[in-house]
């Protein structure tokens, strides 16, 4: 009878999967496998990262950018424990990832022999599917359980392959997949009672904010739709900034602390909130629908559905059929003086953005970098986030379309995700424009990578915001701390290490020369450089506009005026100016930042 390898049998349960790229480091409890990888080189490509963290993390962007499963390994021990800080952050995103950990051979196993240990404990609270194989027959029906699991439940699946077991030949007559099986719930009935109980609400509400969270992902312009026809402003996530255009005029942005300006000062002002496609993790340790009357929430998962605040309307479903029912049956609403003082406010906070953007005099700021940035990206350009002060102003400074893709690590917030997603967005999309934007923080702690988009020559653009601090946690230092401690740390020059490791490298510290730096980085690009730019940026503190301090009514007036001067705020109008000038009185309520 017809027998197959083991390790081959399970590599080709990946393929039929449509797995493309699998990424890990080898190791001599993982070497049965790897054999597999040499065996099936030409249909599935085998990734060499430097630490297997890296290549976690690249799995669960790579899940986050396609929605396709993304696949790590790990040798037994530290190379298994290794990956878990991807893990965990495919875990917190409900993205599926499948972690295959080496273990040593079966005749050692529970012997203390090198390396060895029980492995599903460790990995028992990240994973939804955690196994040992104890036969190589059960090698590629637990692969494809993992798999599978992993897909209906949208969370990691790890399984422990002892490495003896790779090596044997099985049956290949019995060995199959579920690829082809494979299929989505559809989506829910939409309950029309629910719908009319929603628009019942919003015809009557006078100061609605639409919040639009991930799940309207695809559905962004039936919410501008929506926005238009009942004068609702629209919020959005900081995850779900590349659905919308940066140009549409009632985007608020999003709320708290890695937010906006406009977000934050709308919400204490509304009666109404429709939270789509929404679980905004703060919302239990915030006020920020303390003054809300109405709570409308539409979401395709039951789990999600009164979670977050009491609703007084639900709606189960799928956000854009949701919203576009609803659209049909709300009544189109003339300009209220709601819908124009937060455009107003829109506006006055965008120019602001935009003069510290274009600034050509001072010190170079993380500001102009991203005018640069904005500049020289195409308009399908992908872009892996870092986490730190490049998250928050990320959402602020790029002004994206939703041609565009904007990932990072939403909830675990993991530092050094940057050089990870990069890395898998050109494997996935090699045709299109991909950003790594990372401070010096978060850039440290996987600059070896560097070198796997060097090895596998990938044209990469690397921003590193430079300003040898972690600036984000400097800021919660400032704020509840007695003085700092551990966020200084000592210069690094980025674009000498870039150029030792076979990149080209750049050191911008002058505005003046932003744009020749950034032209010469995209002219290496276009030649298959994989390409640095290190921007020593100033130390100055992004402006805090969850602690805003502009109204007369709530500030003393030495006090508004330290913070304007300190953050180039001075042509800055609290949202209350523009509520006043309506005939609408505002409510003086900061947002609380939620337990940081």
């Amino acid at each position: 009878m017809d027998k197959i390898n083991a390790g081959v049998a399970a590599v080709k349960v990946l393929e039929e999967w449509g797995v493309k790229h699998i990424y890990g480091i080898p190791g001599g409890s993982i070497n049965s496998l790897m054999d597999a990888l040499l065996h099936e080189k030409d249909k599935i490509n085998y990734i060499q990262v430097r630490h297997e963290e890296v290549g976690a993390l690249a799995a669960a962007m790579h899940a986050k950018y396609t929605g396709h499963i993304g696949v790590a390994f790990g040798s037994a021990g530290p190379g298994g424990t290794y990956l878990l800080n991807g893990l965990y952050d495919a875990r917190e995103d409900h993205v599926p990832v499948l972690a295959i950990v080496g273990q040593f051979a079966t005749n050692g196993m529970n012997m203390d022999t090198f390396q060895e240990m029980n492995e599903n404990p460790i990995y028992a609270d990240v994973a939804i599917y955690n196994r040992t194989i104890t036969t190589a027959e059960q090698i590629p029906h637990v692969i494809d359980e993992a798999i599978r699991q992993a897909y209906a439940k949208n969370g990691v699946a790890v399984v422990q392959l002892p490495v003896n077991l790779g090596t044997f030949d099985i049956l290949a007559k019995p060995f199959y997949s579920a690829a082809n099986a494979h299929r989505t719930f559809p989506n829910p009935t939409l309950h029309f009672g629910d719908i009319e109980a929603a628009a019942k609400i919003l015809d009557a509400s006078e100061k609605t904010i639409i919040y639009a969270g991930i799940g309207t992902r695809g559905a962004g312009q039936d919410v501008v739709d929506l926005s238009r026809k009942i004068k609702a402003p629209v919020a959005v996530t900081g995850i779900n900034f590349d659905e919308f255009d940066a140009d549409f005029e009632a985007l608020l942005g999003s709320a708290n602390r890695v937010a906006t300006k406009p977000a934050n000062e709308a919400f204490p002002n509304a009666d109404t909130v429709v939270f789509v496609g929404n679980n905004y993790p703060f919302a239990e340790v915030t006020n920020l629908f303390e003054n809300v009357k109405n709570f409308i929430q539409i979401d395709i998962n039951p789990a999600n559905l009164g979670k977050r605040n009491y609703n007084d309307v639900t709606i189960l479903g799928d956000a854009g059929e949701a919203i576009r029912e609803l659209t049909k049956l709300v009544q189109e609403k003339p300009e209220t003086g709601w819908w124009r003082a937060n455009l107003a406010n829109i506006k006055n906070w965008n120019a602001y953005v935009h003069k510290l953007e274009t600034k050509t005099e001072g010190d170079l700021q993380l500001y102009q970098v991203y005018h640069q940035i904005n500049t020289h990206a195409e308009d399908d350009a992908i872009f892996s986030i870092d986490v730190g002060d490049v998250t928050q102003t990320s959402v602020r400074h790029l002004h994206l379309n939703p041609k565009q893709m904007w990932r990072t690590s939403n909830l675990f917030a993991t530092m050094g995700i940057g050089i990870p997603g990069a890395l898998t967005a050109k494997l996935d999309f090699p045709t299109r424009q991909v950003w790594n934007l990372a401070g010096d923080g978060g850039f440290n702690m996987v600059m070896q990578d560097l070198a796997t988009e060097v090895q596998y020559k990938l044209p990469i653009i690397n921003v590193v915001f430079s300003n040898n601090q972690f600036g984000f946690i400097k800021d919660e230092q400032e704020e509840t701390n007695s003085g700092y401690i551990g966020v200084e740390f000592m210069g690094v020059d980025f674009a000498k290490i870039a150029e030792g490791m076979g990149a080209k490298g750049y050191t911008l510290t002058n505005i003046g020369d932003a744009k020749s730096v950034f032209d010469a980085a995209l002219a290496d690009i276009a030649k298959g450089e994989t390409v640095l730019i290190d921007a020593k940026i100033s130390g100055d503190r992004p402006i805090p506009v969850e602690a805003l301090v502009l109204d007369e009514k709530i500030h003393d007036k030495g006090a508004i005026a330290a913070y304007r001067e300190r953050y180039e705020a001075e042509d800055l109008v609290s949202l209350a100016v523009y509520l006043k000038a309506e005939g609408i009185e505002p409510e003086y309520k900061a947002i609380d930042l939620g337990g940081f």
